[in-house]
């Protein structure tokens, strides 16, 4: 999945006419790098079909986010972050039925738990992803999504007590320093 920046900004940089400025061109790849490390140092349980749909994963994350970049010139943020959850919860539809069944028997802390989940990292995470889409570059802000596997590296040591090995670290501290170069002028 980690790939699907790269595909933003060179895909942004051509189809959106953002240009592919070297801050970004250096890097993206940089983080990419510092990604590829974290993967190499943890398990791989990798199968061809599975790395075909996180290929095709990253591609259709690429597409929507140029598509979503395009729709936030006429739509502000919330707006667009709205229909996404309306087109989503008309997707799943035909499951309904379960979910009521299902909602009804369900442990209380269950049921807040998936409304949490619903309102902190979906709605307000999306909310704030869309924010930042409309005022800064595809390719930039995609390109910011590389600091994610540092924080996950950060968090999973102090929440999971799952320790880094020294790899992790310095794939880490290479996506780090990735977001920064792109972030340079």
């Amino acid at each position: 999945m980690n790939l699907a920046p790269l595909i933003v900004v060179l895909l942004a940089g051509v189809l959106l006419g953002e240009g592919l400025p070297r801050s970004l061109l250096i890097g993206a790849p940089v983080s990419f790098g510092g990604v590829a490390l974290i993967a190499a140092a943890g398990e791989r349980h990798a199968t061809a079909g599975g790395v075909l749909m996180g290929v095709a994963a990253a591609f259709l994350y690429a597409g929507c986010t140029l598509l979503q970049k395009r729709l936030l010139e006429r739509v502000d943020a919330a707006s667009l972050t709205f229909l996404g959850a309306v087109a989503g919860a008309l997707a799943l539809l035909p499951w309904a039925p379960q979910l009521i069944g299902q909602a009804a028997r369900a442990p209380l802390g269950a049921t807040l738990a998936v409304v949490y989940l619903g309102v902190f990292p979906t709605a307000i995470a999306f909310s704030t992803w869309a924010y930042v889409l409309r005022r800064m570059s595809a390719g930039q802000t995609a390109a910011t999504t590389y600091a994610v596997p540092a924080v996950a590296i950060v968090l999973s040591w102090l929440l999971l007590g799952e320790a880094p090995t020294a790899v992790m670290l310095v794939g880490g501290a290479l996506c780090l320093l990735g977001v920064h170069l792109t972030r340079r002028r």
